[in-house]
């Protein structure tokens, strides 16, 4: 309860909480708006904590420079996890529910927060920005805007309109904004 009462920009998080159920707080932590990283000797929960979308887990007993490597990863400027990432964690009444990642479509930026948009319509607010979920997210995700990141193997079509404007067009039909700088590295992608 504490983690929603301040602002917290990073979370080390030790899975072995005399008996609590680590997993439980992890799902929960990683929902937040802010990112994890695990610091545990339980290295079998490594796998699954990647899964859940932490940044780093460091195992211990770890060394300055290995601690030093998991910070770097959170403020370095494209501060990519492994892309493991399996679920993105989201608050729903109260509870947490884990959306795999393998539904979402696009995210939409929304400020402090960003929108899921998965694959049946529905629609799911999240904790985090844009930048942040996008760092978590697998390389099939691509920046195509500065509100959008998009699901490479979705997009069916790489669309420029007169006056600078482009767009990719969803298997759906849908179509989003790509920013200008982002457009040309989009159409080597699509060939």
């Amino acid at each position: 309860a504490r983690l929603d009462e301040s602002p917290v920009d990073l979370l080390l998080l030790d899975l072995n909480l005399h008996g609590r159920d680590g997993m439980q707080l992890l799902a929960a932590s990683v929902a937040g708006s802010f990112h994890t990283i695990i610091v545990s000797a339980n290295t079998e929960h490594a796998l699954r904590a990647f899964e859940y979308g932490v940044i780093d887990f460091v195992p211990k007993p770890f060394s300055r420079e290995r601690l030093a490597q998991a910070l770097d990863r959170v403020t370095a400027r494209d501060g990519h996890a492994s892309g493991a990432a399996k679920f993105l964690a989201v608050k729903k009444s109260g509870k947490v529910e884990l959306v795999p990642i393998e539904r979402v479509l696009y995210v939409q930026g929304a400020g402090a927060y960003a929108e899921l948009v998965l694959d049946d319509g529905r629609r799911e607010l999240h904790d985090k920005t844009l930048e942040k979920l996008h760092a978590l997210l697998p390389p099939v995700f691509e920046r195509i805007h500065k509100s959008y990141v998009v699901r490479l193997s979705a997009v069916k079509a790489l669309h420029a309109q007169e006056g600078s404007h482009y767009e990719v067009e969803l298997d759906s039909g849908l179509r989003l904004p790509v920013g200008r700088t982002r457009y040309k590295g989009l159409r080597e992608k699509f060939g």
